[in-house]
């Protein structure tokens, strides 16, 4: 028990000094011993360092879950070491609700059709978001929050031992000064006085071997910043790697859907008005046109196509021979390909990107089609895959 009083109260006396020393260097009132410029600079680097891998750390955990609450859940289970539960993400969301809404519907319909294909490419965006979200955090987020709760956390301790050290030392510097000072002024009081300054001067050099083997340390740490800054490098391109890599895979999933999409298109509308046709009943053909309109739904309608110099009418029977397809006289166009695109059948044109064809358009085509030539061949192709010049 004599011990530890003993140690509190010099505990306490150190401690006290310490605050004295901080206090009167904040007044103006003692010297402060400062830093090479070299142990400066580390320390400025290692705080910048700090803060913006904090920020960058946050903000991707920002970019990978937009979710605050979801974000709030990952963090108390991760404080608590437990796994976090696996979470749907957004895209599989959609595609449980598209696929339960095409089941209603009737599947076998275009748009229960349609439904299930979005459905299914929204699924495999899910599946890539979630693997996407994996890699970036195992090979990125994980090494930014290791620095911050384990190199950082060391460096932070050192410093604030150091800068205990450096009060200690100044404060030694102070007692001495003030010894000497009372030694010159009392001559006759001098072996008393020069007891008192060879002790502080012990204590003086105690302190400065601290202090410098302390410096050391931190210098050491302070140095390893730019070690962190290598291997943050390389954790950064693996980021971009990852997140590369997700969004071409979104790019092929849109490209695989749009194809999809566009070449059963026709087929769905095709199918639909005549579906609308079938189900008028003859009574309905006979009725006014005040009374059909008052009556029956709006049914869209194909427009009639005149003949035309050099199109026969196939063009508007919906089937289109490319061989006896012939331009108009004006309104071609020339247009730059900006996806690659692979033929359904014969009476398509495939595309490779970056190529430049002429295109126009002939009355009573879908208007999301063109007919595009590259030499002798000839082809619709999809506007949505054009980039239409003047």
């Amino acid at each position: 028990m004599e011990f530890n009083v003993k140690k509190l109260a010099s505990d306490a006396g150190v401690f006290f000094s310490r605050a004295m020393q901080f206090t009167e260097e904040k007044l103006g009132q003692a010297e402060k011993t400062e830093l090479d410029a070299h142990f400066e600079n580390l320390l400025a680097r290692a705080d910048c360092t700090k803060n913006w891998t904090e920020k960058i750390l946050r903000q991707t955990e920002v970019l990978l879950q937009p979710n605050p609450s979801a974000r709030v859940e990952e963090f108390l289970y991760e404080k608590l070491d437990r796994k976090v539960p696996s979470r749907v993400t957004n895209g599989e969301l959609l595609a449980q609700y598209m696929t339960e809404a095409a089941n209603d519907f009737g599947p076998g319909t275009p748009y229960g059709k349609t439904l299930i294909k979005v459905g299914e490419t929204q699924r495999r965006l899910g599946a890539a978001e979630r693997e996407f979200i994996r890699s970036a955090s195992i090979s990125f987020l994980t090494p930014l929050r290791n620095f911050l709760e384990g190199d950082w956390r060391t460096i932070s301790k050192e410093r604030r031992i150091l800068q205990n050290r450096r009060l200690d030392l100044d404060a030694c510097k102070a007692r001495l000064k003030k010894a000497k000072a009372a030694e010159a002024k009392a001559a006759c009081e001098g072996d008393l006085w020069s007891d008192e300054v060879e002790k502080a001067e012990h204590e003086l050099r105690l302190t400065q071997t601290e202090f410098d083997r302390q410096a050391e340390v931190t210098r050491l740490l302070l140095e390893g910043i730019s070690s962190t800054h290598v291997n943050h490098l390389r954790c950064l391109h693996e980021f971009v790697e990852s997140q590369t890599n997700y969004y071409a895979q979104c790019y092929q999933f849109m490209l695989d859907l749009q194809k999809q999409l566009g070449s059963s298109k026709g087929e769905i509308f095709s199918g639909t008005f005549v579906g609308n046709a079938e189900s008028a009943s003859p009574a309905a053909a006979t009725s006014s046109p005040a009374v059909a309109a008052a009556t029956l739904p709006a049914v869209p309608t194909i427009p009639v196509v005149p003949t035309i110099v050099g199109v026969p009418n196939t063009v508007a029977e919906g089937v289109l021979n490319p061989n006896e397809v012939k331009p108009p006289a004006s309104g071609t166009r020339r247009a730059r390909v900006l996806y690659d695109y692979e033929a359904a059948d014969s009476t398509e044109l495939a595309l490779l990107a970056d190529e430049m064809i002429t295109v126009y358009s002939l009355p009573g085509m879908d208007p999301d089609w063109l007919i595009g030539e590259r030499g002798n061949q000839k082809g619709k192709v999809p506007v949505t895959y054009l980039e239409l010049l003047s």
